[in-house]
């Protein structure tokens, strides 16, 4: 496909989400809420489900969780308008709660598309319900900030954003694992065809946790 393609491809798919009503959630919406960021993004954010301005705007990561995460992208060195930010739910669920296995699994088709139209090397999950969805079982606790490559992608786990807002002492993980990330991404920009990430030292010396939050 080429790139005009892809990125009517995208568009098209990001009206389909918009306009969908696979689920419950479509009936309590304001706005559903595709993803935002462009058709050829080396990286993609995935987070659990849009929240309260999220659903008002119809836009990803805009309420404080997602000034946070500008905060932790900018000092990664990386720059919002150059990476793909989406949820593993497209529509806010109601009061915030998590959202159901059947919720997620109206959803799934539409990530799926995503990432293969968009075809990042590195997927960041925020938090554990992204976490889970490609990792399941995994603990958040102990796999934040350590990328794993799953087929030809590299998986990028770290706490979601609100765990810092929430919990302060959360906070210099994050940015120490977004340092990690912004290492990984320039590393992989200096040399394409490499996987060499093992030897960017972002492994811990052990498995051992590091903290206690299931955020």
């Amino acid at each position: 496909m080429c790139e005009v393609d892809k990125a009517e491809a995208l568009r098209r798919l990001e009206e389909e989400i918009r306009t969908c009503t696979r689920c419950r959630l479509h009936a309590t919406r304001t706005h559903a809420v595709p993803g935002e960021g462009p058709y050829n993004a080396m990286v993609m954010f995935i987070g659990e489900a849009p929240g309260y301005y999220e659903d008002k705007q119809g836009k990803p990561f805009v309420g404080a969780a997602g000034r946070y995460l500008n905060k932790l992208l900018a000092q990664s060195g990386l720059r919002r308008e150059e990476v793909y930010i989406t949820n593993i739910v497209k529509c806010r669920p109601p009061k915030n709660r998590d959202p159901l296995p059947d919720e997620i699994q109206a959803c799934e088709p539409f990530l799926d598309r995503q990432i293969e139209l968009i075809d990042p090397r590195i997927i960041v999950t925020l938090g554990r319900f992204a976490l889970h969805h490609f990792i399941p079982g995994a603990s958040i606790t102990r796999v934040h900030g350590q990328p794993r490559k799953i087929g030809k992608r590299l998986f990028f786990p770290v706490f979601h954003p609100a765990a810092g807002l929430y919990q302060p002492k959360w906070q210099p993980l994050l940015e120490e694992d977004f340092r990690k990330l912004g290492q990984l991404v320039q590393a992989l920009r200096e040399n394409p065809d490499s996987a060499s990430y093992e030897q960017l030292s972002l492994f811990p010396e052990n498995g051992e946790a590091r903290g206690d939050t299931t955020q």
